[in-house]
């Protein structure tokens, strides 16, 4: 068996016909059974012609994107193994850890063409954000961020805010109105989206607009690979989960031996950690040497910090770690969603993330209600290699 060969389960058999049907069959070849023949590469995903095998939109709207094009937008002969007109794209859910990130990475991998996008969600959403302010128009910013791709593949998918929930609606009524080919992995299905039940309504429309223009396929099966995958040292799983043990026990009789320990260890810290410049005047307490960077959760948790900060910080820091992390449900749910956040950030950079918790990663976020994409959270800590401490001090 070649090394790049994978077996996939029934499930993402299943994801990967229904990725395979964005592509065009080779013209006039059918199979044994009298189904149209396709391109196939490695992973038995169909191939784009090695020409290029570009889907022109002969009907996209004239926005910006079409302008820039030119006079190459018109009519011309589909070409063999090009994208499909009549399907907009994928929208592929199911829990963590099932392969969806892996079959669409594969997937855009095999799609041969340049004009193509991927992204983690987080990411281009900072991006997005950026590119509004500066361009002062939403779809401007579209097009600057994505060019010509015809193909866009967006990991991790959600809307959790009903801010941000209008900016994706906008977002995703520029794409199928430039008929772009649409391919999105979610923990989430469709119906999920925007969960909190004050705004849930106000964002129908938009989940109608994606069951009108995306296939919806999900991918669930039993098994979170996560937990298979032989263990690697290099990237995110570089680093460690350390477990201290009872640091953060809240019965009244280790009350004063937690306080009494933490106030040694910030007293030990008073000359190690300084203001880090987060941009805009911003600054957060940690101590950072070289290309690392040590955190408490508070500091970074408690404060109004977002993703677009992190992934700032990503470009000078290549190894984090975030002490004194207490257990999710003793915090309010705006810490752990940004600890979520921050996972998720480091997790797709594929930086060595150490982090420090008194208990492991699934208990460490049990009894927490209704925070988005907390499991994925608990999938990819529990990733790390896990080490014992006794002792309160963490740095």
């Amino acid at each position: 068996m070649k090394p790049d060969t994978v077996m996939l389960d029934p499930a993402q058999q299943a994801a990967l016909h229904a990725l395979e049907s964005l592509l065009s069959p080779v013209d006039g070849h059918r199979t044994r059974g009298g189904h149209p023949a396709r391109r196939t590469g490695p992973f038995g995903i169909p191939r784009l012609a090695e020409s290029g095998g570009r889907r022109w939109n002969v009907m996209a709207a004239p926005r910006a994107r079409s302008a820039a094009r030119g006079n190459q937008q018109t009519a011309r002969p589909a070409e063999r193994g090009a994208l499909r007109a009549d399907r907009a794209g994928i929208y592929l859910h199911g829990r963590p850890g099932r392969g969806k990130t892996m079959l669409m990475d594969r997937f855009f991998g095999a799609v041969e063409t340049p004009h193509k996008r991927r992204f983690h969600f987080h990411t281009f959403f900072a991006a997005l954000h950026a590119a509004t302010h500066t361009l002062g128009s939403v779809e401007r910013a579209i097009d600057e961020l994505l060019g010509d791709a015809d193909l866009v593949c967006f990991d991790e998918f959600h809307v959790t805010d009903i801010g941000d929930a209008m900016l994706i609606a906008r977002l995703l009524e520029a794409l199928f109105a430039d008929r772009r080919t649409l391919v999105v992995t979610s923990n989430y299905r469709p119906s999920d989206l925007l969960p909190n039940p004050l705004f849930h309504d106000a964002f129908v429309p938009t989940i109608e607009l994606i069951l009108a223009n995306l296939g919806t396929v999900a991918l669930d099966g039993p098994l979170d690979y996560r937990t298979r995958t032989p263990h690697r040292d290099t990237g995110f799983l570089a680093g460690r989960y350390v477990l201290t043990a009872g640091a953060w026990s809240d019965s009244p009789r280790t009350a004063g031996s937690r306080s009494a320990a933490v106030a040694r260890a910030n007293r030990h810290d008073i000359e190690l950690f300084a203001d880090v410049p987060l941009g805009n005047g911003r600054t957060i307490r940690a101590h950072a040497a070289a290309d690392a960077i040590t955190l408490d959760f508070h500091d970074i948790c408690a404060a109004p910090t977002s993703a677009a900060d992190y992934l700032r910080l990503t470009e000078r820091y290549r190894r984090w770690t975030l002490r004194e992390v207490p257990p999710l449900r003793e915090v309010p749910p705006d810490w752990s969603m940004r600890l979520v956040n921050l996972v998720d950030v480091l997790y797709d950079a594929d930086l060595p993330f150490t982090i420090h918790a008194p208990e492991p990663a699934h208990d460490l976020t049990a009894g927490v209600p209704a925070i988005p994409d907390l499991a994925r959270t608990a999938s990819r800590l529990g990733e790390l290699p896990l080490t014992r401490v006794s002792n309160v001090r963490t740095a």
